[in-house]
């Protein structure tokens, strides 16, 4: 699957932009910092997530290409290499 594909990642993008979007307004608006840094928060946790999903998603795309289709099996070995993704 191509990355533009994976509604997972583009879903998990559009929430960061949405947080982002809002972020800017309340900059704007002079909003209290600390609603501010809570606002930030969620975008952090969202880029992070929407990164899990891309390298996974990046791994098990070119793995495929050299081994072939992977196994239910394999796949759920793979998913938790995913799970190392949010320490890099």
């Amino acid at each position: 699957m191509a990355h533009a594909t994976n509604r997972e990642l583009t879903n998990r993008l559009r929430r960061a932009h949405g947080h982002l979007a809002t972020i800017i307004t309340m900059v704007e608006d002079n909003r209290d910092g600390v609603e501010i840094a809570q606002q930030l928060q969620a975008v952090i946790r969202a880029l992070a997530k929407a990164k899990i999903v891309l390298v996974t998603d990046h791994i098990e795309h070119h793995l495929e290409d050299v081994v072939g289709p992977l196994s239910r099996d394999a796949r759920h070995k793979l998913a938790r290499l995913g799970d190392l993704a949010k320490y890099l």
